[in-house]
């Protein structure tokens, strides 16, 4: 099955979109998105998904978008195309303004295409299994990362130096050793017997699957805390594993080279893949 994109409440194979030249999501990265896993036919997280959209929106200041009309042309794009396992990709765009400047002088009318393609999920579950290595790499986003914005280049750098050195992530460092985020992650670690993650107040996308590791880890009567990890101090942790739309709880039993722990996924990294497992099948039901 081809991807199917919906502009404007317009269906048309997604190859046959057109965005202008003009447009300042192509000029400037002027633009916000979101991407959701879409299981049996289902959006999963959907609530939770188009709340950030929401805030992420409000920041750049986009105004004007009828969020419950995206959420309903998702949902018929999904059903259009009798899809089962897949991504939805949104992305809305400030629109075209001329000529071309900096500012925005005044309100353009947002583009606001989507697309939902199928999914294979082999490559990723077998990491899930196996484990996956990593690489630290400098962190050079910009600092409102809290925004889901098109501006990528730093992560794009980032995730190509992880598949250089035949990784599958790169975990991003401050100039003090702090580690944020991964490129297109979010990271937690066990040390001493509790589950860690970087603070979401500091340099990092609120991720969606990482606030529902949150959630479950309470379930299953896991602590869990907020703290900084540093570079150094990474030979030092028991696990780390990193969450995402696609990754799921993707088990990293490397980095840079070194193994994590006893360089097998560890047992809180596999009870947490149990919870979140459950969770969709409860979903499901």
């Amino acid at each position: 099955m081809r991807a199917l994109a919906n502009l404007d409440g317009q269906m048309m194979p997604l190859e046959q979109v057109k965005v202008s030249a003009l447009d300042r999501g192509f000029l400037f990265g002027d633009s916000v998105y979101e991407v959701l896993r879409i299981y049996q036919g289902k959006s999963w997280l959907e609530e939770e998904h188009f709340q950030r959209l929401g805030r992420s929106l409000e920041s750049i200041r986009i105004h004007g978008v009828d969020l419950v009309r995206m959420r309903r042309r998702g949902h018929e794009t999904i059903a259009a195309g009798q899809y089962r396992e897949a991504m939805l990709y949104i992305q809305i765009m400030r629109g075209t303004s001329m000529p071309r400047r900096h500012a925005s002088l005044k309100q353009a009318t947002p583009l606001e295409p989507l697309w939902v393609e199928d999914y294979d999920d082999a490559g990723y579950a077998a990491g899930r299994r196996t484990g996956v290595g990593v690489i630290t790499h400098p962190d050079l986003r910009w600092h409102r990362c809290g925004i889901k914005s098109t501006n990528l280049l730093a992560n794009v750098l980032a995730n190509q130096a992880a598949h250089e050195a035949n990784c599958d992530e790169a975990l991003l460092y401050l100039p003090d050793g702090t580690l944020t985020e991964a490129s297109h992650s979010s990271f937690f670690w066990i040390q001493g017997g509790a589950v860690h993650t970087t603070p979401g107040r500091d340099n990092i996308l609120p991720g969606i699957t990482r606030a529902l590791i949150l959630r479950l880890a309470d379930r299953a009567a896991i602590t869990m805390r907020e703290s900084h990890l540093r570079r150094d101090d990474l030979s030092k942790i028991e696990e780390l594993f990193l969450t995402g739309t696609t990754s799921e709880v993707m088990p990293v039993i490397q980095i840079d080279g070194k193994p994590v722990g006893s360089g097998s996924p560890g047992p809180v990294t596999r009870k947490l893949q149990e919870v979140y497992t459950q969770a969709v099948k409860e979903f499901l039901e």
